[in-house]
């Protein structure tokens, strides 16, 4: 077994798993086992944690890495990996070796390359994590794809709407909710609660989430500002 972040994945199973990790803009980039021109490459690190698992199945040599865009959260795609016989392979799949070697095939589901493309599989490098693998993928999801929004009304109006039918649907997986509590000028002032409220993550919350969707959805939206009493926050997601 090995697992993506918090999510343990069984061999020859099929786990969706959302991407825990996101490379920093000035992160060094991991060192690659194969052809740096494939869609998703795996560092030497994830390579030998992914042949350790492979090594346990009836045909290893024959048995591909397969990762697939399963869909996407407010900052993040989710994934699936799964440990697939070559000869079961579907017919779009793009698949190319990784290692030095050429040890490993990974498969990429055609309708995931485009936004798999410069992304990395690797291990953890924050500080505390004990195994494990990650997916860094610079190409960020759209938060608004598939959304079919009401823009109509006062600014006020369409920011709620905003909130209501794309961030807050979002949020609610973590048990968070936002508000929007004001508007000044261009600038939108809202409170997060629930899971969010004392989160240690909610800044990347407001940065990458809301804030993105919100001047995604209103391009008259300029900045979007947390006025939320972190300190009184009685049940965070992440402390």
């Amino acid at each position: 077994m090995f697992w993506v972040g918090a999510i343990i994945l069984d061999p020859m199973s099929t786990t969706e798993a959302s991407n825990p990790e996101t490379a920093p803009a000035t992160e060094a980039p991991a060192e690659v086992s194969g052809d740096p021109k494939a869609p998703l490459q795996v560092s030497a690190e994830a390579l030998a944690t992914v042949l350790d698992v492979r090594a346990t199945e009836d045909d290893p040599g024959n048995t591909a890495l397969r990762v697939g865009i399963t869909g996407a959260t407010m900052t993040d795609f989710t994934y699936a990996l799964d440990l697939v016989p070559i000869s079961e392979l579907d017919d779009d799949d793009i698949t190319y070796p990784q290692g030095s070697h050429g040890e490993l095939t990974v498969a990429v589901p055609g309708s995931s390359v485009a936004n798999m493309t410069g992304a990395t599989l690797d291990v953890p490098s924050h500080a505390g994590a004990s195994g494990g693998l990650v997916i860094k993928n610079p190409n960020p999801p759209d938060p608004l794809l598939g959304l079919d929004l009401d823009l109509s009304g006062e600014l006020p109006q369409k920011v709620q709407t905003v909130l209501d039918q794309a961030v807050n649907p979002a949020l609610a997986s973590h048990g968070g909710y936002a508000t929007l509590v004001a508007i000044k000028g261009t600038v939108a002032e809202v409170t997060m609660g629930g899971g969010c409220q004392g989160c240690a993550a909610s800044a990347m919350t407001l940065r990458d989430g809301i804030k993105k969707m919100l001047m995604s959805a209103l391009p008259e939206i300029t900045d979007v500002v947390d006025a939320t009493d972190h300190e009184a926050g009685e049940n965070p997601f992440y402390t």
